[in-house]
Order: structure tokens, then sequence, then C-alpha cells
């Protein structure tokens, strides 16, 4: 089937990540994946690249963009390569949005050079112990100083990718509490500087998958935060996170089709190499039937994931349509990388080959941004259930 969700730009980009995925990461992925964490330094790799730039305004060093699929091309090539861009994905997936949307003219020009060229790496911070999906239940503060020219924010947050390696987190803090009506209420969003007093990094977890990707444990003691780092307005922060979550899910469904599809090359090289009783693997009726019906799903992922990809595009893409894309997308990856995986036998299940830790970061992408279970709630929602 013919895509058209791609132009020939996108396809010069294609070319040129592919080349630098190439150069720049393969030969060093191994490293990469013993430490637990991309080194710092890529990242203005990446800057100087361009990919941070791209959906940034040109008046602050970008290229004027206002389009997901130059990300989705990013998806595909890193997934074919088997490697993953480390905390980057969050940086701008997750943190450009709030800064496009909150940021006044004076903070866009403080934050956003710095954003493009690498210089500042940025995370998002919302889970906090204990509360997983529940955003509204947070106990993280930040409370506003009497001569008004900070908060001091005190708690926790857990689960924050690119948390090592950030210099700004957009933090959620309650700086009210809730009202009587809408327990929602009550919550900000900071743009805070990892170099501030009080602002410590605790553990960097050691994950099932996506190694490569720092994620760590954050904790505030009366770390001051000045007004001026304030995002959008005071209390209105679970709204604005409502906001970007369609984006944020068709993200991740488009990231575990583009696993899905990497997971069938994987398993198709595999079983035309390997030989069994003589015969190389893909000889036999059980692969051919098990590759097909794998390709088959890919091919309504693909359709899924463009369909989702064009509708965020055109800013038309509602809650209930990211929380089906996402669901039927990372139950197809679950499906498809499972089975690619058993066609590689016991070589499967060793670190060495990339279908083995495509296992495990795929496994993620039916937890965050939302379980399996919370998108069929929103469906179900949706259809008036």
């Amino acid at each position: 089937m013919r895509r058209t969700v791609f132009n020939e730009d996108h396809e010069a980009f294609r070319e040129t990540i592919r080349a630098f995925i190439e150069a720049e990461v393969v030969p060093v992925y191994d490293e990469w994946f013993a430490a637990g964490q991309a080194p710092r330094e890529f990242y203005y790799k990446l800057g100087e690249l361009g990919i941070f730039g791209i959906n940034v305004p040109e008046e602050f060093g970008g290229a004027g963009l206002d389009t997901h699929k130059f990300e989705a091309v990013l998806y595909e090539e890193t997934s074919r390569a088997g490697v993953n861009f480390g905390g980057s994905g969050v940086h701008v997936l997750l943190a450009l949005p709030y800064i496009k949307m909150l940021a006044d003219i004076e903070q866009k020009k403080r934050f956003l050079p710095k954003f493009v060229s690498g210089e500042e790496m940025w995370a998002l911070a919302m889970t906090e112990p204990g509360t997983g999906s529940d955003v509204a239940g947070m106990k993280t503060t930040a409370k506003l100083s009497e001569d008004g020219t900070h908060y001091v924010l005190n708690g926790s947050k857990t689960f924050i990718t690119g948390g090592v390696h950030a210099d700004r987190v957009i933090v959620c803090a309650r700086t009210s509490a809730p009202s009587e009506d809408d327990r929602r209420f009550g919550i900000s969003l900071f743009a805070v500087d990892t170099k501030s007093e009080g602002y410590s990094i605790g553990r960097k977890l050691d994950k099932l998958g996506l190694r490569t990707s720092d994620t760590a444990e954050l904790a505030f003691v009366d770390v001051k935060v000045p007004v001026e780092d304030l995002l959008g307005e005071e209390n209105k922060g679970f709204y604005y996170l409502g906001a970007n979550l369609p984006s944020e899910r068709w993200g991740i469904a488009f990231g575990a089709y583009a696993q899905s599809k990497a997971a069938v090359r994987f398993a198709q090289q595999y079983v035309t190499d390997r030989t069994v009783f003589g015969k190389p693997v893909a000889h036999f009726q059980n692969t051919k039937f098990e590759l097909a019906a794998c390709q088959a799903e890919v091919d309504a992922a693909e359709a899924v994931a463009d369909r989702a990809l064009e509708a965020l595009d055109a800013g038309e893409l509602t809650a209930a349509e990211a929380a089906s894309a996402k669901l039927f997308c990372t139950e197809v990856a679950h499906r498809v990388i499972d089975k690619c995986l058993q066609l590689h036998g016991g070589y499967g299940y060793m670190n060495e080959y990339p279908i083995a830790r495509l296992y495990a970061d795929n496994r993620v992408n039916r937890i965050y941004g939302g379980t399996s279970e919370v998108m069929k709630s929103i469906i179900a929602k949706s259809m008036g259930l």
C-alpha cells in the first residue's frame, strides 16, 4: 500500500537521520546500553542537526514548522536501527508544547534558543510516588513567598524520563487546595532550573526497558522558583496537561507501530539467515504464516498511526481518537514483537539481538501516557457508555 503521509522533504530528512544513526549511534549504542543512559554531549549533536528546532518559531532559532511528521520519521528510523535517542523524545514531544502554549514572549526569549541548541535539556515532572495516573492527587506544593518574588517548592516526583540530564524541568505542583466541586483545581506548572538550591536527583531508576533513556526520582526541599518561571496561569495546570495529552498519546502510538514494523524486519532477516534441520527457518510454513499475520497487523497499525498523525497536524485529533490509536497500536506491537522474538528462538532472549531490547522497550507503551485500561475508559466515555 502506498503511503501519502510523507513528502520529499520528509524522505530527505529520513536519509539524513538514517546516515546519522549509522555513524553516530550504532557504533556506541552498546556503551550507552551498559551505562544506562545516552551521554549528555549527544544532545548537542541533535541540536546541531536541527532536530530540537523543527517546531520552534524562526525568531527563536528554529525552523518554524508546525508538524509532527518529522518526529514520525524519527520514530521509524530509530526503531528500524534498534536504538533510541535517550531522553530527547521528552524534550521535544512533552516539554516543547507547554513552552509554546504557555510561555510569554520574555520566557520564550530565555528558554527557546537554549532548547533548540541542546544547551538546556527539558523534562516533565508529573508523576509522584503513590499517585500514578491520579495527577489531581499530587502532594508537591509551591507556595508564594510573602514578598511575592518567588514560590517555595516542596515535594517529590518519580518516573521522570530525562530527569538525570535535564537542565530545566516542568514541575507540576499545587499552588492551591482543590475546590469543593473540582479536585483538579489548584495545580500550576513551573519551569524549574535544576541547579536551584534544594533541588536534587534521587535514584536513576533501573528499568526493564528503554535502558539508554535516563529516568529518575526528583526531590524538592524549599526550592525557590522565581515568579518569572511560572508557566501560564496559577491553578490551571491540570487543564494545560489535558490539552497536550492527545499529542503525547499519538507519539506513543506511532512509536509502538514503528517498533512493530522494525520487529518484522528483524525477524525476517533472522529467519532468512538462520538454518535449522538443513533449511532456512523462513522455509517452514509456520514461519511464513506467523510473519504474514504480523505484517497484516503492522499494515493496520500503520494506517491508524498515519490517520492520527494527519489529524494531529490538522489540529483535529480528539482525546478519544488519540486513546484509540494508542490502545490499538500498542496492543498490536505487543503481539507482533512477541511473535517475532519467538521466531528468533533462544537468540531472541539475548540482549545482543535488537529484538530482545525491542521486546523490553515496548512493554511500557501500554503503561505510560495512560494505561490501556485508562484508554478504554476514555473511548467508552466517548461512546456514551
